[in-house]
């Protein structure tokens, strides 16, 4: 959860909360319109920039005022919520914040913990329909890139399983792949399986497979993770199992990425892949978007994991002053 002081005070404040314990300190983090959030550097050459999606949160006007991010405990720590909500800040809100809403867990993965739907002014999530979307983009090139090499692939099929925890609706994946691997070799890699790959190799191995099994966890609604990204930004072909492929045509190129649900059943995809394996000309062509859109690798380190998420809020509420408040949270974010 995050709030923030109303306009008219001489800063904004801003609590964010998501549960986890009380105790925790308090981080704040300073906006500067020309000097937002720098990202860290990658341990791996080969990828050693990263693109801070300046498209989607660079400011349209420069902020009067430099906002205060205040976190009320990690955000990974939400699962820790006290059910009668004795860890979050003192109740009633006072009339001059604004609290926001951080969440980027699918609702598969979220409990309804009674008194919340009512408490926040703003949604920050993975949804587009949030108040403040948060995702990684593709960029627009000023100039088409002729000069797209594609990453030399030693590996046909590759996934990476960190969780199989049948709790968080992981049995449509697994189902799928049970069958899928009958037919077609992949390699696995990551703590589900004991493989567990170091940061500075993740995109590197990404690189080396012809293809990539982007399976999400949960299928809802723009519920689209870094599983997608992280292939493409690597120069592999995704191949996604979540929402319908319109869904994921609102983010990236309809021939960037293969869905599953554009074949019959798990065999037709594999012979697919197999051909596409034989056919350079037909495989190059789902590169062809990188003429005119750039990928950015996302942050892979734990520590990580929430910078987007934080600087877009920062930057949100550096630039919209307007008081609203969030009615219904979970009819919303359920239904």
């Amino acid at each position: 959860m995050i709030n923030t002081n109303g306009p008219s005070l001489l800063r904004l404040g801003v609590i964010m909360t998501l549960a986890g314990v009380i105790s925790l300190s308090v981080v704040f983090f300073w906006f500067s319109p020309s000097n937002k959030c720098p990202p860290p550097v990658f341990k791996s050459h080969q990828y050693s920039q990263i693109s801070s999606a300046k498209s989607n949160s660079s400011p349209s006007v420069e902020a009067e005022e430099k906002p205060i991010l205040l976190l009320w405990v990690w955000p990974e720590n939400y699962r820790n919520l006290q059910w009668d909500l004795s860890n979050l800040p003192p109740s009633p809100r006072p009339p001059f914040q604004r609290w926001i809403w951080l969440h980027l867990e699918s609702p598969t993965n979220t409990k309804k913990i009674p008194g919340l739907e009512n408490l926040f002014n703003l949604t920050l999530s993975y949804r587009q329909d949030a108040d403040i979307p948060v995702r990684m983009r593709l960029t627009t090139r000023k100039k088409p890139n002729e000069d797209f090499v594609i990453p030399k692939k030693d590996k046909l099929v590759c996934w990476i399983v960190s969780n199989n925890d049948p709790s968080t609706g992981v049995d449509t994946r697994n189902v799928f792949y049970r069958e899928f691997s009958k037919y077609i070799q992949v390699t696995l890699f990551g703590k589900a399986y004991s493989r567990f790959l170091g940061y500075d190799e993740y995109y590197p191995t990404l690189a080396s497979c012809k293809f990539y099994l982007s399976f999400e966890n949960s299928i809802h609604k723009d519920y689209i993770t870094e599983k997608l990204n992280g292939p493409l930004a690597a120069g592999t072909v995704p191949v996604v199992l979540g929402p319908p492929r319109r869904n994921y045509e609102n983010f990236v190129p309809a021939e960037s990425f293969i869905h599953v649900n554009d074949f019959p059943d798990a065999k037709s995809l594999a012979e697919y892949l197999l051909h596409l394996d034989k056919d350079e000309d037909a495989y190059r062509k789902y590169f062809n978007w990188r003429k005119h859109l750039t990928p950015s690798p996302h942050l892979i380190l734990q520590t990580q994991e929430f910078i987007l998420a934080i600087c877009t809020a920062c930057d949100h509420v550096a630039r919209h002053r307007e008081y609203k408040e969030a009615h219904d949270l979970y009819d919303w974010y359920f239904n």
